[in-house]
């Protein structure tokens, strides 16, 4: 057991004991050079003496290393230190589906159908890349907190040599969920992992697995030689479309099951979708199934129930059925096929060896780290690197943005990844604005997302200004061509424009002229005054001025006005007619 603070490859700080297990010990620690949290996985002592399995173990281990999905659990490291077999691995803050399973029992159907789905989907992509499992079961799976189901412990299951499945009776990994054929001792292939998965999904629709037994043996051989029990028959809620892909899944003869884990994750897609479909059932011929032949320390007495024939199962229901044939008399097919077999090995040791120099690495996933860290987990993986600067609103300056190619990608051993660096946020550098136009600097600023307020001041001489009004006379931040200024986005800077007095409303506040005298002779105007007779206001009262309200007062310039005047008087007399005589004109 290792304890807290001690280190692994001067690295790796060990923080606490998170789980412990048959095959081994898991830590939670800290990555000391890329500041992160690990899980990290310590084989068990005995394991860590045997030699074959060591081999195994860190070749297959490093192979698991290059698959990047969702799904997987990253290993980011595999090593020894001091007899200490270890497995650096994406710390998950979360639980195991055991542990969820043991809290709740049975999960809702759509839960179930979520969960298988992200399974799937992810030992899909592992089976592309030649990986198989073997060990497919509830403790090897990791729920976060968002629902993000995740698959761990590859590189233990592969290293296991398939002969190792006892151990002191007891199946190594889980016998719940071990395939009849492994348990056989035929070895494992990827419909191995896809029983495991059927048993799996059983157990998430029924809260506990199918097959029980005081020993390992009787499990399996339960496995080998019993019909799986109906879940409809515990549930009738459960769609039979449903059941048939966990019955599908679980075909006691591999060619009856699915033919790779991406057709089963496009039944799960439409599984809820299909509707009165028939139970799928399979009948077994007596000796489909042979005898047991390696699982260790079976007794004479569990030999002899493994030789006897089982019963054939009852059909009640008028299902389809599927029969499973015998491969029998096909002696020169099989020949046939194992020399096709050699052919492909031998193409395969020799491509082996000819490309033995031609390593292939996965690209690690150096986001968000700063450029220094991640130079470092490139060169962990022997790979060259170059580094290039970009803006970025979101990522911080001096931390990565993404690497070029992207991470999870393969690449040869010496190949050459850029870094793309974040220079932070796109900005402005402050400049000096005095002396330019308002409206063209306020108009570039607003254009990178800076704030601009406008505000004036007073100056002594508003004259001097008056071809320049909208000009800028001083700014805040204040330019420093000493020091270099950022803008950023939603930064504010202020700009301010000569502060100058402007004409009033002399109309509408009723001025008299005496009052446009006193303003002509404060501000040095020229007063042009012209008259209009009314008799709407009283006299001397401006009627209109050619200054527009909230213009800019300036020295010297013009101010032309019309005031009001009384209209002149009419002669009331009635004219006199000439030809009218004298006494009369007066009448």
């Amino acid at each position: 057991m290792l304890s807290k603070g001690q280190k692994i490859n001067d690295r790796y700080e060990i923080i606490k004991t998170i789980g412990e297990g048959g095959m081994a010990n898991v830590y939670l620690a800290n990555d000391t050079i890329l500041d992160r949290k690990v899980a990290i996985k310590v084989l068990r002592g005995d394991l860590s003496n045997d030699e074959k399995f060591i081999r195994r173990f860190k070749r297959e281990a490093l192979s698991v290393s290059n698959l990047s999905h969702p799904n997987i659990v990253e290993v980011y490291d595999v090593g020894e230190e001091d007899g200490n077999y270890y497995i650096v691995m994406e710390y998950i803050e979360g639980k195991t589906l055991k542990q969820l399973l043991q809290k709740r029992g049975a999960l809702t159907l759509n839960e179930v159908i979520d969960i298988m789905t992200q399974l799937t989907d992810g030992l899909a992509h592992a089976h592309e890349a030649y990986i198989i499992h073997r060990d497919i079961k509830p403790q090897n799976i990791m729920i976060e907190d968002n629902g993000l189901v995740k698959i761990t412990d590859f590189g233990i299951a592969m290293a296991l040599n398939s002969t190792q499945l006892t151990q002191t009776n007891s199946v190594m990994g889980s016998v719940h969920y071990l395939p009849p054929e492994q348990a056989n001792g035929k070895g494992s292939t990827v419909k191995s992992d896809i029983y495991s998965l059927g048993i799996l999904m059983y157990e998430l629709l029924t809260g506990s697995v199918p097959f029980k037994g005081d020993t390992a043996v009787e499990i399996a051989l339960k496995h080998m030689k019993e019909k799986i029990p109906s879940i409809r028959k515990q549930n009738p809620t459960i769609p039979q479309s449903v059941e048939n892909i966990v019955l599908k899944a679980t075909a006691k003869n591999p060619k009856n099951r699915y033919d790779n884990v991406r057709d089963m994750y496009k039944d799960l897609q439409t599984a809820l979708q299909r509707d009165n479909e028939k139970r799928l059932v399979y009948e077994y011929p007596e000796n489909d199934l042979e005898e047991t032949k390696v699982i260790p320390q079976v007794t004479k007495e569990i030999k002899q129930v493994i030789d006897k024939p089982t019963a054939k199962e009852e059909d009640s229901e008028d299902n389809s059925v599927l029969k499973e044939k015998d491969e029998k008399n096909k002696l020169p097919i099989i020949l046939a096929v194992v020399l096709l077999g050699t052919l492909i090995v031998l193409a395969g040791v020799y491509l082996l060896i000819t490309s033995k120099d031609v390593k292939e690495v996965k690209v690690p996933n150096v986001v968000g780290l700063t450029t220094e860290k991640a130079i470092k987990m490139i060169k962990e993986k022997g790979l060259e690197y170059t580094t290039k600067s970009e803006e970025s609103a979101t990522v911080e300056e001096g931390k990565v943005i993404r690497t070029e190619p992207k991470a999870g990608s393969t690449r040869t051993k010496k190949s050459t990844i850029t870094i793309v660096e974040s220079s932070g946020k796109e900005y402005v550098v402050l400049e000096d604005y005095t002396g330019q136009n308002y409206y063209e600097i306020k108009g570039k600023l607003e254009a990178k997302g800076i704030k601009v307020e406008m505000k004036t001041k007073s100056v002594e001489n508003a004259s001097e200004y008056k071809d320049k009004k909208d000009n800028i006379i001083s700014q805040e931040p204040v330019f420093n061509k000493d020091e270099e200024t950022k803008l950023y986005a939603n930064d504010s800077v202020i700009l301010y424009i000569p502060e100058v007095d402007v004409y009033p409303d002399m109309v509408a506040e009723k001025w008299t002229l005496s009052q446009v005298e006193d303003f002509v002779k404060e501000y040095n105007l020229t007063l042009d005054k012209s008259y209009k007779e009314t008799d709407e206001v009283e006299e001397d009262i401006v009627l209109s001025q050619n200054r527009a309200v909230g213009d800019p007062i300036y020295e010297g310039y013009t101010l032309k006005i019309t005031l009001s005047k009384k209209p002149e008087k009419k002669d009331d007399k009635t004219p006199t007619d000439p030809l009218l005589p004298s006494d009369e004109k007066t009448n």
